[in-house]
């Protein structure tokens, strides 16, 4: 499962859907992102951290609230939590949602797991766009990402440098919208001024490659940002030929017509249509 090691991050992605899990080292401490997803693969980046973390704290790093990047939680009950604050502030109604579907599921596969499946106790709430979290030589700088979910967070780590995208440039999926069109706009927008406060040439998706430079994340953002306005103005045209056009040939087609058609979906519901 692991990708490859470079420095004091490792990245490891999972056989299901190329998502990615993150273990960045300081000095005092070890941040795990997102550990998923298989029960042997949470169980692989256990270990792998167990072996590193002598004496350093353990923290945890959730980018959102979708179940698969939540799922590896209940492994790493230890660790101290950093997450957004629409992520801390999820209904007991909501989190009992997302939970079901992890257990639909491992029950779908047969999995077992050796943990609690439960929903993250946040420890360290990122609250407003630039914060800064210290913790010895590690710093972290959170942003608000919503329009893939409303809880969304891009985080900075500023040594090693490092951008943590979650669930956005991604080279292998096209936006996937389950918030809302205009703030996945604005997320990707947001990320313009990210870079501009700290130029970090290497950004981890939630899905897919890393992105190893400035150009890259910059092409990525407006890969984004065409794909949403171009299926925004389809719609609003009632152009489903154009709409089509739009993922033409994409990787694994069969899958991803259905977030497209979701997508449409979305966007027929914001300019006032009936969707479906």
């Amino acid at each position: 499962m692991q990708k490859w090691k470079r420095g004091d991050i490792t990245l490891f992605q999972s056989e299901l859907y190329e998502t990615n899990s993150l273990v960045v080292e300081s000095a005092g401490h070890v941040l795990v992102v997102d550990p998923c997803w298989l029960p042997s693969e949470v169980e692989e980046i256990r270990q792998y951290v167990s072996g590193i973390l002598g004496g350093r704290q353990l923290l945890l790093l959730f980018t959102h609230s979708d179940f698969d990047h939540i799922i590896g939680y209940g492994a790493f009950q230890e660790a101290e939590v950093i997450a957004s604050k629409a992520f801390a502030d999820k209904t007991l109604e909501e989190r009992e949602a997302i939970l079901e579907e992890i257990r639909t599921f491992d029950d779908r596969y047969y999995l077992k797991r050796p943990y609690e499946i439960t929903y993250p106790d946040v420890d360290y709430i990122m609250e407003l766009d630039g914060q800064t979290m210290v913790f010895g030589e590690l710093q972290l700088t959170g942003y608000a990402a919503s329009g893939h979910t409303n809880d969304g967070l891009f985080t900075v780590v500023d040594s090693p440098r490092l951008f943590i995208a979650g669930d956005y440039l991604s080279d292998v999926e096209f936006p996937y919208i389950y918030d809302s069109s205009a703030a996945y706009e604005a997320t990707l927008g947001k990320v313009e001024q990210v870079i501009a406060q700290q130029p970090v040439p290497l950004l981890v998706p939630g899905h897919g490659a890393a992105a190893e430079s400035l150009p890259d994340i910059g092409r990525r953002r407006e890969a984004g940002l065409n794909y949403i306005r171009s299926l925004r103005t389809a719609v609003a045209a009632g152009d489903q030929d154009a709409v089509d056009k739009l993922i033409a040939g994409c990787a694994y087609p069969r899958n991803m017509r259905q977030f497209h058609r979701s997508n449409q979906e979305l966007i027929e519901r914001e300019l006032g249509g009936t969707g479906g």
